[in-house]
């Protein structure tokens, strides 16, 4: 059985349905591609694998590590090992980055098993390092004055201190500029281990040149139109989405 299981999956968003049925899968080791153009519904997929209250599931089902998650709560599907970075992450003034990290990594820990924070703080070093970002950056309150690549930096900051064992990226490249782009998918394949999957929303071939993927899914009208090996991503770039699109 795959870790990650979206089974005939149906969503409205103010009772307007968005999802129309879609079916993928993720297990661990892989990194799938979910690709189609704007308003294709990939960005409200990512929402409701992670259980936003305004994206209410009509019908359909997701399971993961074998157990329904479809009505869990966000909170719960963390503690489980599920991850999802924004297109557009918010800016939370008061808060800095090293304590929003803490607080996060200790909510998914037992109360007598906190990080230390020694400890903590040489993991976020040793984090920020690879992903070439200032050590500045640990007291600045996250995302606030940050530029459209820090912001995403700090999302895959975030994936790593936080070990998922279920990633959500969605649009991670959107907006970043060439070198932005290579640091922040050289931080995800570094970050890949045999225990981790990735479902890696994007519209855009360029960071799959990077980030190879296992599979490739293609979403047009809420629903998956068409799925393949990592040949797809060429043969979209070669003809475009308009040759799948489902009435």
């Amino acid at each position: 059985m795959k870790e990650l299981q979206v089974k005939d999956l149906h969503v409205e968003v103010d009772s307007k349905e968005i999802l129309k049925g879609v079916s993928l899968e993720v297990d661990k080791s892989e990194i799938v591609a979910l690709m189609g153009p704007n308003g294709a519904g990939k960005s409200s997929l990512g929402y409701a694998l992670m259980g936003h209250p305004s994206y209410k599931v009509t019908s359909g089902s997701i399971v993961y590590k074998g157990k329904d998650i479809t009505q869990l709560p966000p909170n719960e599907r963390a503690k489980m090992g599920l991850f999802l970075s924004f297109q557009y992450p918010s800016e939370v003034p008061g808060v800095s980055m090293a304590n929003f990290l803490r607080t996060a990594i200790n909510s998914r820990r037992d109360k007598n098993s906190l990080i230390p924070v020694g400890e903590f703080v040489k993991q976020l070093k040793e984090t920020m390092k690879m992903l070439k970002m200032d050590e500045s950056f640990m007291h600045r309150y996250l995302n606030e004055g940050f530029s459209g690549g820090e912001k995403k930096r700090a999302e895959i900051l975030q994936m790593a201190m936080l070990h998922p064992e279920m990633a959500i990226l969605d649009e991670t490249d959107s907006g970043l500029d060439v070198d932005s782009l290579k640091t922040v998918a050289e931080g995800i394949n570094r970050l890949m281990n045999p225990e981790m999957g990735v479902l890696l929303i994007t519209h855009y071939q360029r960071i799959l040149d990077y980030v190879k993927p296992n599979k490739v899914y293609v979403m047009m009208n809420g629903k998956v139109a068409k799925s393949g090996g990592p040949e797809l991503v060429q043969k979209i770039e070669k003809e475009g989405y308009e040759p799948m699109v489902i009435n």
